[in-house]
């Protein structure tokens, strides 16, 4: 008899604020298997929100309301376009939210969603809220993609490591014997697309190609890496919170007569510095780094990361089997999948909880 297939949708709409990706998997017999994938832009107005909802504002209840029921419509479009490629019914949609505040430290995450909205819009289960109950567990949080880096990428005797560069960076140390470490390094592209945004109106640096076009000023990289949360030990999360436009004004106070051009090459080596000296810090050789988010795609950044290693190959994650801006949602496919398993889906060693715990809330159909 052939097994039904164990269909989850993930969707993942991270710190870059560009849009929703969603991918379709098959969990059978415990394989991960992509089926589909698909990406549903953010409209201008809801992505403005969004962003001005990162800080403090008025009227943020209301606000942040009216937005999650807009973000559920966004999330809504995205699975309608992925469900005429489904073999069998959709188990569950596996939902991540838009993170609009992290403050572990504080005892709270908020990823703005409204997934009761989107099971009404779809007819299929949703789970969400992954974060809330690692961080009621004494942890971060985040980053809870380490996991399933191990689940879908590991290899028994082979160390490796796996670079997400979203908004932000985050590593998972896979040291080929079972270990699995990572924590956030700091700023991904949120501060590159930020310096873009204001000189040229853009969106993102393409392939890093303006900013491959000035040359690294050493003293204003030496400011912005004298911040504390780069020497802070793990376990560590970090976020727009932190790494925002108000930060960056401030490092760059005393640096107006650096060109343009050359803050954005100077940004693109904070990023390749705090990830490079992550892994290192790590205590791995890594026969590679692979490299998945949008960062994939920069390619002097990948060379900046390659060289501040010393010549370790570094290749985005398709040389694995997974394009890299599919990984994220396809994660949270997966630890839907171990929600509906109760299994868990954090790693005490990376996320400082108590211990495992089954992540995520349901809301039926």
């Amino acid at each position: 008899m052939t097994e039904t297939p164990s269909l989850y949708i993930g969707l993942m709409s991270g710190t870059s604020l560009d849009g929703v990706d969603g991918v379709l998997a098959d969990f059978s017999h415990g394989a991960i298997q992509t089926l589909s994938a698909a990406f549903t832009p953010f409209p201008a107005e809801l992505r403005s929100e969004l962003m001005a909802l990162q800080a403090a504002s008025d009227n943020e209840l209301e606000r942040e309301a009216l937005a999650a029921n807009a973000l559920a419509l966004v999330y809504a479009d995205c699975v309608r376009s992925l469900l005429p490629s489904c073999p069998a019914p959709v188990t569950a949609v596996a939902v991540h939210g838009q993170t609009i505040r992290h403050r572990p430290e504080l005892g709270f995450t908020r990823q703005t969603n409204n997934p009761a909205l989107l099971a009404e819009l779809t007819g299929i289960d949703v789970i969400a809220d992954f974060r809330s109950r690692d961080v009621a567990a004494g942890g971060q949080g985040a980053p809870l993609v380490p996991a399933f880096h191990e689940a879908a990428f590991g290899k028994p005797g082979v160390a490796r490591v796996v670079v997400n560069i979203g908004g932000i960076g985050n590593i998972s140390v896979l040291h080929g014997d079972g270990r699995v470490t990572g924590f956030d390094t700091g700023p991904g592209n949120v501060l590159m697309d930020l310096w873009i945004a204001r000189h040229q109106g853009r969106a993102y640096d393409e392939d890093g190609a303006w900013g491959a076009s000035g040359a690294v000023h050493q003293p204003l990289l030496d400011e912005l890496l004298d911040e504390p949360y780069f020497r802070q030990p793990a376990p560590k999360s970090t976020g727009r919170d932190l790494f925002h436009e108000p930060w960056l004004n401030a490092k760059l106070a005393s640096f107006s007569a650096v060109a343009p051009n050359d803050v954005q090459a100077t940004l693109t080596q904070l990023t390749a510095v705090t990830i490079a000296r992550a892994i290192v810090d790590a205590g791995v050789r890594p026969d590679a780094v692979y490299v998945c988010g949008g960062g994939a795609y920069n390619s002097a950044l990948l060379r900046a990361i390659g060289v501040e290693l010393d010549g370790v190959k570094v290749e985005s994650t398709a040389a694995l089997g997974v394009a890299p801006n599919r990984v994220e949602a396809l994660a949270f496919a997966w630890l839907g999948w171990r929600f509906a398993q109760r299994e868990p889906g954090n790693l005490a060693a990376v996320t400082g909880a108590r211990g495992p715990r089954i992540l995520g809330a349901l809301y039926p159909a």
